[in-house]
């Protein structure tokens, strides 16, 4: 089912050296990559998209002169010959996965703790305390959607002319500060106006999270890395709803402060320190590291730049109105917008589940649950969730393949949007089978890290256009999720949702199709754009390398006698 990656067939076999990168390009064993083959029509569109090769295809010469070892094949896209790594490469990824993937998976968990805590404030004490009533609870959620959506963008641009290490850091100290004063609200148009500006501050910090993991991880690291830090999300959901209930239990009234305001202050000291750590910890970009990371040494670097070069990674540029324009104006940009959208929107349901079972009752109309226990269960959900997306991202890299776990997931997706369509309070579906249809919802949230390493894969040689596809895409979908929680999923109406289920299952049907399209996309347009690219700048790179030889050459000549003793030698070096 899975599309492997191009496998070595000797170890005896020794990779020649390349004088063009068309030689290298054409050395994977996948059909795909041969323009001859396609053109002479062997094998028809499905099969490619697929990803196989039909019965007596003739082997490629260039195939077996690009094998190093067993394990060895050529990335699809910027024809680098992925090996096995060094000792020297892993120690420097043991580095880079301890302090840089650390950090960044604790400060997107009190992100999304900061982010996901109005939830578990709503179910333990705020909507009385409050006296919230109808949709509120949605428009807390659309507040925090429009400042994200409208702040998203030009913030992208900010971090391509500021350091990250200093933008975000401080992005972190303004929501920390402003969800610490979330303790002192007593109205709902309080909540509105400071949700808003925490959304703004916050929304950066995805996007450029995901900008730094993919300018120091390869393709075969990079999703399993973004599935790492995507899952803090659901951890700090996880977190939101156990820190919730232990507050509860142990804060609640003290000092004549509600547990869900003690959890607002307890939050937003959390995002502080984090904040303050990331002014040495983040490390910039490889080609400009922060001078102040004292864990990232020269040799670091050094390693850090020659993987960016072997993978044909382009260098981090600040945004021109030349690089949006670049952008809108090709097929990816808009496939990577409405697939991210798509799929997002189509996994909303989970986060109703503590709402369901706060609509719960027993036969004497008392709760079912206690708060304790609504802001817990949702937890197993979120373990659930943690698995899926650590499995997804290792198979995704293991296997080089993007497209096949976002479609398993949405298939997956459109079950419990079946179950849940007929389902009604009064309907012969029982609680088990509810329960059932919200848990197999925590299995579809691993969409994302396949969807942002594909589009690292499509767009190697412009860093520009991934930064702003990846802030266009996130922002739109939080301006569509401004407006459809209310509608699709009113707080009011629960536990049953009308329109909900019906258009989750529409949504990952779109999903599916999207992905097909896209893969359609790839292997007629974008992988005989990117193997252009490559040749040019490859051929672009030889001239002057010969260029430089002839001059070399040139100055060797004129030089005394003494010096023209060390010719053999130089050329020796320079062949």
């Amino acid at each position: 089912m899975w599309s492997s990656s191009p496998q070595a067939s000797s170890s005896r076999t020794r990779l020649k050296d390349s004088s063009s990168s068309s030689t290298t390009l054409r050395s994977e064993t996948s059909p795909l990559l041969d323009n001859s083959t396609i053109r002479k029509g062997k094998f028809n569109m499905v099969s490619m998209m697929l990803g196989f090769k039909p019965k007596n295809t003739p082997i490629n010469n260039d195939e077996a002169a690009a094998v190093i070892d067993p394990t060895a094949h050529v990335d699809l896209h910027t024809g680098a010959v992925v090996e096995k790594k060094s000792k020297r490469e892993r120690l420097f990824i043991a580095r880079l996965d301890s302090i840089l993937l650390v950090y960044l998976m604790i400060s997107q968990i009190i992100k999304y703790l900061d982010q996901q805590n109005i939830s578990a404030a709503y179910v333990s004490g705020m909507k009385e305390e409050l006296k919230l009533f109808g949709n509120e609870y949605n428009y807390f959620t659309v507040w925090f959607n429009v400042g994200y959506a409208i702040f998203l963008i030009p913030s992208q641009i900010i971090i391509t002319r500021v350091r990250p290490s200093l933008w975000l850091p401080c992005l972190e100290t303004c929501w920390g500060i402003l969800t610490i004063s979330m303790y002192k609200v007593t109205s709902a148009k309080q909540v509105y106006i400071l949700r808003a500006f925490i959304g703004c501050f916050e929304a950066t910090c995805y996007p450029g999270a995901i900008m730094l993991l993919m300018s120091w991880y390869t393709p075969t690291e990079l999703a399993f890395r973004i599935g790492f830090y995507h899952s803090c999300q659901t951890v700090g959901n996880m977190l939101a709803g156990a820190l919730q209930a232990a507050i509860y239990k142990n804060l609640n009234g003290r000092h004549g402060i509600s547990g869900w305001r003690w959890m607002m202050i307890i939050d937003g000291i959390l995002t502080l320190f984090v904040a303050c750590a990331g002014f040495v910890l983040i490390p910039d970009f490889p080609t400009k590291p922060n001078p102040l990371s004292f864990w990232l040494r020269p040799k670091h670097v050094a390693v850090a730049v020659e993987r960016t070069k072997k993978f044909k990674r382009a260098d981090n540029k600040k945004f021109t109105l030349s690089s949006v324009k670049k952008a809108i104006t090709g097929p990816l940009f808009y496939c990577f917008v409405i697939l991210y959208v798509a799929s997002v929107l189509a996994q909303a349901s989970y986060q109703y589940f503590n709402l369901y079972l706060k609509s719960l009752k027993n036969a004497d109309g008392s709760a079912t649950w206690s708060v304790a226990q609504i802001n817990a269960i949702p937890i197993g959900g979120g373990a659930i969730t943690i698995v899926t997306i650590w499995t997804v991202g290792y198979l995704s890299d293991r296997f080089q393949n993007r497209w096949i776990p976002v479609v398993v997931q949405a298939c997956i997706g459109i079950i419990p949007g079946i179950i849940m369509s007929i389902w009604n309070v009064s309907s012969g579906i029982s609680r088990a089978g509810v329960y059932f249809s919200y848990f197999v919802c925590f299995l579809t949230l691993a969409t994302a890290p396949c969807i942002w390493a594909w589009l690292s894969d499509l767009n190697p040689f412009d860093a520009e256009q991934r930064a702003f596809t990846l802030g266009f895409a996130i922002a739109f979908y939080y301006a569509c999720g401004a407006w459809s929680s209310p509608l699709i999923w009113p707080a009011k109406t629960a536990p049953v949702y009308k329109y909900g289920w019906p258009v989750q299952i529409a949504l990952w049907c779109l999903v599916i199709f999207m992905v097909f399209l896209l893969r359609f996309v790839e292997i007629k347009h974008i992988r005989p754009k990117n193997r252009r690219i490559l040749e040019e700048k490859e051929e672009a790179a030889q001239v002057a390398h010969r260029e430089a030889e002839l001059q070399a050459a040139d100055d060797i000549d004129k030089k005394d006698t003494q010096v023209h003793t060390i010719t053999p030698v130089r050329s020796g070096e320079s062949v």
